[in-house]
């Protein structure tokens, strides 16, 4: 288990470096700057800014001060906010989009794995083709057209829901959340519904029901935990695609995370900006990934054989 960590470090390590050098030098090529406005600048505070933030070095020199500032943990000073570090915009409002996809991932675990596990149970029936054709609905409904259908809908219609901010209250967060859910929930179920179907087809699921076992105890002691091991596979990624994944549900209602951070900065060229939140949720994604890798290595004992013998 050590040896899995250390090797998915390492093999982090020339994953970040790229990410790294590619977005330094794609940031620094395109057109703009981060001082660029719509009002006239005199020159001289234009060249006082520039060597202030050190814009007037070579790029390779840029490049290499970065790289050096990088590896003490040191992200640099926002461009649009001139009083606050990268670090501590990061601080401040990643736990908004943190929680914002675990209430997401959430959702999505409930609504996706029942709605697959009845699919599976039921194959070839109306309660399989109904919640599969509804999955399929919420893999094809861009979140950026299904939010503003919920607001409408949820939030004006019927008044049930606000429609923008992240109050503090469960009810404050139901529309982002299930706007950012409704893929991953899609998702789930088609992946829960064919985990489901490949256990419940095996010998020792027949045996267990020879045995006269009823049928919901074969479903959920015999059959749900290889059953699920897919979904497992599924939720590293799809909990780094979460949180990587929430700039246009932030941005549409409003709320104060980390995504709606990375837009502005785009929109800015906020350059330490654009930065600092592509290589930190290059590294979140990362770590999800292999967090999902040893959760099923403990769910799946044949895994954590393999590992053991490597």
């Amino acid at each position: 288990m050590l040896a899995l960590i250390i090797k998915r470090i390492l093999q982090a390590i020339p994953v970040l470096f790229i990410v790294v050098t590619v977005t330094f030098f794609l940031v620094r090529l395109a057109p703009g700057g981060p001082f660029d406005t719509d009002k006239a600048v005199a020159p001289e505070v234009m060249e006082a800014l520039r060597e202030a933030y050190n814009l007037n070095a070579p790029m390779h020199q840029q490049y290499f001060e970065y790289l050096a500032n990088l590896v003490r943990g040191e992200l640099g000073p926002s461009y649009k906010f001139p009083s606050r570090t990268v670090n501590e915009i990061i601080a401040e409002s990643f736990p908004v989009t943190v929680e914002l996809a675990l209430y997401a991932i959430t959702l999505a675990i409930f609504i996706g794995m029942p709605l697959g596990i009845i699919a599976a149970v039921k194959s070839n029936t109306w309660l399989d083709y109904l919640p599969m054709s509804v999955a399929m609905i919420g893999i094809c409904l861009p979140s950026m057209l299904l939010g503003p259908l919920l607001i409408l809908s949820l939030g004006i219609y019927f008044n049930m829901f606000p429609v923008s901010g992240w109050g503090y209250l469960p009810g404050d967060k139901m529309l982002p959340a299930l706007t950012l859910a409704s893929a991953y929930g899609a998702y789930i179920a088609r992946i829960t519904r064919s985990g489901m179907l490949e256990v419940l087809s095996q010998d020792y699921i027949r045996t267990a029901r020879a045995k006269g076992l009823s049928a919901m105890r074969v479903i959920l002691v015999h059959a749900l935990r290889g059953g699920v091991s897919p979904v497992v596979s599924f939720l590293g990624p799809a909990f780094a695609g979460l949180l990587a994944g929430s700039f246009v549900v932030e941005t549409v209602f409003q709320i104060p995370g980390l995504g709606r951070f990375f837009v502005q900065a785009a929109f800015n060229r906020d350059y330490t900006m654009i930065l600092g939140t592509t290589i930190f949720f290059a590294f979140v994604i990362i770590m999800c990934n292999l967090a999902a890798d040893i959760l099923l290595i403990f769910l799946n004992p044949k895994l954590r054989k393999g590992n053991t013998a490597n």
